[in-house]
């Protein structure tokens, strides 16, 4: 994964995006590695052209290299270094505000209705057995850093730290997710749903189940052909309507969440009636790429 923002510092790897040619060689390695001399004759151009192409992937941090001994000679083989780009765009509406955050552990759920495929665990240990909804109710549950479900929904209660006399300008909600698929897929799409205090934000279609590649803070015990990292999404609503990474996904606007209460509900999971029925894996602390609980900023004036 890489986090980038509007720092100029990220130029090299926008500029290594900007090439049809060194895009057509990034959809070639997400299939397989390969080397210069593959390279070129796929893309039918000559080595010293599909070098240069390299040298400006590998600077921008897209691929990686390293030389192979094979079929009785060296070879430089090429590879995606990261399967996954997230830009942080800056919010200049909300950058002079004051703001409080909330985390909440994926674990900490106050309601839920689970189908299989399903389960979850801690850094340490499955809890209970994989595909049986009853171990979401034992007390171990608060310390699971990944979790997932066929269809259903998870249930959070957010407390509402702000005074009376305080506005809120935009509420927004991080957290790690992808797909569930038996095993792993990442082709696996998903409807993920959204709901703040009885009011459905819209809806985020995962693309995958990612498990080609370990996550970055998959537990040593954590088995190889299972679900192991997901996509960090921002979720934020203003008065303007509902977000995600800056899409809006729906007209829902501050004004009709009742904001005001002093505990708020977060609901999110997958329909059965969905269009896809893909899943629900969630991530928190000691999985995925990120480590991290559910965050809850508010800003306000």
């Amino acid at each position: 994964m890489i986090e980038a923002n509007t720092d100029k510092k990220w130029l090299p790897l926008y500029e290594a995006l900007a090439s049809e040619v060194r895009l057509e060689m990034i959809r070639l390695l997400s299939s397989e590695s390969m080397n210069v001399k593959q390279l070129a004759a796929a893309l039918k151009l000559s080595s010293a052209i599909v070098t240069m192409h390299v040298k400006k992937l590998e600077k921008a941090g897209l691929v990686a290299t390293k030389m192979v001994r094979k079929e009785g000679g060296t070879h430089k083989m090429c590879s995606l270094a990261v399967h996954d780009i997230h830009i942080e765009l800056p919010f200049q509406t909300t950058s002079s505000y004051k703001c409080h955050e909330v985390t909440i552990p994926i674990g900490h759920y106050t309601e839920f209705e689970i189908h299989p495929t399903c389960g979850l665990a801690t850094p340490e240990r499955v809890i209970g057995q994989f595909d049986d909804p009853r171990y979401f109710y034992t007390p171990e549950r608060v310390n699971a850093g990944i979790l997932w479900l066929g269809h259903g929904y998870l249930e959070y209660k957010v407390p509402n730290y702000l005074l009376p006399s305080q506005k809120i300008i935009a509420i927004e909600i991080s957290l790690e997710l992808g797909s569930e698929a038996p095993g792993y897929n990442e082709n696996w799409p998903s409807d993920i749903f959204f709901q703040l205090n009885d009011s459905e934000l819209g809806i985020w279609t995962s693309p995958g189940d990612f498990g080609e590649e370990r996550g970055r803070f998959s537990p040593s015990w954590w088995g190889d052909p299972v679900n192991q990292y997901g996509l960090l999404k921002v979720l934020r609503v203003d008065e303007t309507g509902s977000w995600i990474d800056g899409q809006k996904i729906s007209e829902v606007s501050l004004q009709q969440l009742n904001v005001n209460q002093h505990v708020w509900s977060f609901r999110l999971g997958v329909k059965e009636e969905a269009q896809h029925v893909g899943g629900l894996t969630l991530f928190g602390k000691g999985f995925g790429n990120y480590s991290r609980d559910i965050s809850f900023r508010t800003y306000y004036e």
